[in-house]
């Protein structure tokens, strides 16, 4: 068999996985998401980095950015299978279908985690000017532009979870979209 005759069947299976939101037990998103590695099966569980204090020292933890969220890419018939682990509660659904993210989405979110020291949670926003990041190790995010005191941050937004993470850019590397407008939550 040629490599030719080979392409649609591997464009098949490769279609047929996609990214979903797990939603999980409170606080077991770091255990759930080793146990699904462990099984071999593709997961992200994005994390930022944050300093807290104490009285006697200071610590850097990993933390989780979307608290009660892990991704999982799989294909949807395979889902029991990710389901049976502890912790895991449910896959996001709308009206009974699999509410699959888009493959895009998730490899910006990962591109621009591992690129950003600054990036954090945020309040989920719907309102704002909407901004695209235009150079810089942030170029291409899109998000809404946000103004505290002297700096300038931009909200990226996963709108199926309704989750938001906020990254401090420098105002002149961004630029406002021409539209203007939020995307349609379907």
């Amino acid at each position: 068999m040629n490599a030719t005759a080979n392409q649609p069947f591997e464009r098949t299976l490769t279609a047929r996985m996609h990214w979903y939101a797990l939603c999980t037990a409170p606080r077991h998103e770091k255990k759930l998401a080793d146990q699904i590695h462990r099984h071999g099966i593709d997961c992200f569980l994005p994390l930022y980095r944050s300093v807290r204090r104490w009285k006697d020292r200071r610590k850097e933890l990993a933390l989780v950015l979307f608290p009660g969220y892990v991704f999982v890419r799989m294909e949807w018939q395979n889902r029991l299978q990710v389901l049976r682990l502890p912790g895991a509660v449910r896959v996001i659904t709308f009206n009974g279908e699999p509410a699959a993210l888009a493959d895009a989405e998730v490899e910006n979110l990962r591109n621009r985690l591992a690129a950003s020291r600054g990036i954090e949670p945020h309040p989920y926003l719907r309102a704002g000017c909407r901004v695209r990041v235009r150079s810089g190790a942030l170029e291409g995010l899109e998000g809404i532009m946000q103004r505290s005191k002297d700096r300038c941050r931009i909200v990226f937004s996963m709108h199926l979870i309704s989750r938001s993470v906020a990254v401090e850019v420098d105002e002149s590397d961004i630029e406002l979209l021409p539209d203007n407008a939020l995307p349609s939550a379907n």
